[in-house]
């Protein structure tokens, strides 16, 4: 899984460094990379593997192929992925669209989702941070263990 959070910063020839951990996870999966695309529900940059950016093609795929909804989709995301391989000492060079895109100038954070992890600058990630936790805070009723996982822990 994707945790935590990291702070990097581009270097001269505009590479960043994904943190370790990052890294280590995509290559258990077989990935010498990552997928990334501009979010389109807040100033970040989406970054996932290639299985995910595959399921995501098949949700995609899966809707009436005349319907505008699949148009927009695929051009949301697919249409704006980059496959970014890890060079060497495991750095990515971002595409300027998508440091644009996140309003990146230098300094950027890792933020990790789980499945998925996002790329933000610093100063908009805190204030998305603020509103996040109070928004979590109101909906946490809505989180829910299922019962299989509440057996499995002993709870």
């Amino acid at each position: 899984m994707f945790l935590s959070t990291y702070e990097n910063k581009l270097d001269k020839k505009g590479r960043v460094s994904v943190p370790a951990s990052f890294r280590s996870h995509l290559s258990n999966l077989g990935y010498n990379g990552v997928i990334c695309y501009p979010s389109f529900n807040n100033t970040s940059i989406e970054a996932c593997s290639q299985d995910r950016i595959e399921k995501i093609s098949s949700a995609i795929d899966s809707l009436n192929p005349f319907e505008e909804k699949r148009d927009f989709f695929a051009t949301s995301i697919l249409a704006d992925s980059t496959n970014l391989q890890f060079d060497s000492e495991g750095r990515i060079t971002i595409s300027e669209k998508l440091l644009k895109h996140a309003k990146i100038k230098n300094s950027m954070l890792f933020v990790g989702q789980g499945q998925t992890f996002q790329i933000w600058e610093p100063a908009i990630f805190e204030k998305f941070k603020i509103s996040a936790r109070k928004k979590a805070n109101i909906n946490r009723a809505s989180l829910k263990w299922e019962k299989h996982f509440i057996n499995n822990e002993g709870k």
